[in-house]
């Protein structure tokens, strides 16, 4: 009994004993034999997460190229769109990288910025060059009227054996400040897949970015700060997220700060994305006239209403043919008031749809006028 005993106490005690060395071994050496697949932790670091997104993405991203003689160009103001100079009539045409773009379609559609592919002069090509170096025509451009969006098409076919790997689109209307992202495009035109870093240092701003000498100024609204170093060339590129989704496009950087750079929201280019496919080209409301906005203040002043000044008419457009004239100031439309508190006349258009009739309320002359307008799509160029 006793014996029975003994050998039953050194049992219990040789179980334990090996049950704290497996307990000992799994913790020490994660590849151990005994460990289930189920149970091992993987470590992720700021370094695997890069990696892992440049891996994931970078075969999404292309390099812009164009060959075209058109006048060098500068940069100008406070924001600058990330282009990058062209060659002077002087030079012989040979392709130049100009910016960045990404897949968004296997069949062979790229997202860019628009004022990447702005030129559209006689004897402009566009070409895009993938991260292995294959070489795409570029058979037709197209333009967002109303956002600095610009939709490539390629022939997949023009390189048998290739693929094209679209990226994934995210969600930027999750974002939060201090996220991090990574910023992946041609720095400097000539550095191709040039990776950096950084964190959404803020969301919703508005700034005016632009090109004097290539006739390029636009106001950009609700887009993404970021720190992740980005220079001309990187227009076009994506900002992504951790998890390898495109939550942005790279498309402007402080001339005067350091590491202050500027994206447009992924969801913009999906709407834009959405318009298209939708129509074939981009189908946005149009009422064509250039404005600036007349603030109460500024209306007591001068004796006139609030409202929008009507600066030029687009040749061609609704405001045209329905009788609008420089020197107007709309006051609503449909009833909808614009003022500085109330709303923006751009963003009362765009809340229409193409063939909508309005009635714009103008003050001309000292007097209050009428007039039904028909919405029209803006001209896609």
């Amino acid at each position: 009994m006793r014996r029975l005993v003994l050998l039953l106490t050194i049992l219990l005690v040789f179980l334990g004993f090996w049950s704290g060395i497996t307990s000992y071994l799994q913790n020490k050496n994660p590849q151990n034999p005994l460990i289930k697949p189920s149970e091992s932790v993987k470590v992720i670091t700021e370094e695997s997460v890069t990696i892992g997104v440049v891996k994931e993405v970078g075969p999404s991203v292309v390099t812009v190229s164009e060959q075209n003689t058109a006048q060098s160009s500068q940069l100008f103001g406070p924001f600058s769109i990330l282009d990058i100079p062209t060659q002077s009539p002087s030079q012989q045409p040979e392709a130049v990288s100009i910016g960045s773009g990404f897949i968004v379609g296997a069949d062979g559609f790229i997202v860019t910025s628009k004022h990447v592919v702005q030129d559209i002069g006689v004897g402009v090509k566009y070409q895009i060059i993938t991260s292995n170096d294959k070489k795409y025509n570029v058979k037709n451009v197209y333009r967002d009227p109303l956002n600095d969006i610009a939709i490539l098409k390629v022939d997949p076919l023009e390189n048998p054996g290739e693929t094209l790997k679209p990226a994934i689109l995210g969600d930027s209307g999750k974002l939060q400040v201090g996220q991090f992202v990574v910023a992946i495009g041609t720095a400097l035109g000539e550095f191709k897949n040039t990776v950096t870093t950084g964190v959404i240092s803020g969301l919703g701003r508005g700034i005016t970015a632009g090109n004097e000498f290539r006739g390029l100024v636009e106001r950009l609204d609700n887009v993404i700060q970021t720190d992740a170093a980005i220079n001309p060339g990187n227009s076009g590129g994506p900002l992504v997220n951790s998890g390898s989704q495109v939550i942005g496009i790279n498309t402007a950087v402080s001339v005067n700060g350091q590491n202050i750079g500027f994206a447009l929201p992924i969801n913009v280019v999906k709407d834009s994305l959405k318009n298209f496919n939708e129509h074939g080209q981009f189908q946005r409301p149009f009422l064509g006239v250039a404005f600036k906005l007349i603030s109460r203040d500024v209306a007591l002043l001068n004796n006139v209403v609030e409202g929008a000044y009507v600066q030029s008419i687009i040749q061609g457009s609704s405001a045209e043919k329905y009788g609008l004239k420089q020197g107007d100031i709309i006051i609503n439309i449909d009833n909808q008031r614009i003022a500085e508190k109330q709303g923006d006349l751009a963003k009362i258009i765009a809340g229409h749809k193409v063939g909508d009739s309005i009635t714009v309320e103008i003050w001309r002359d000292g007097k209050l006028q009428k007039i039904k307008v028909t919405i029209e799509s803006a001209p896609n160029q």
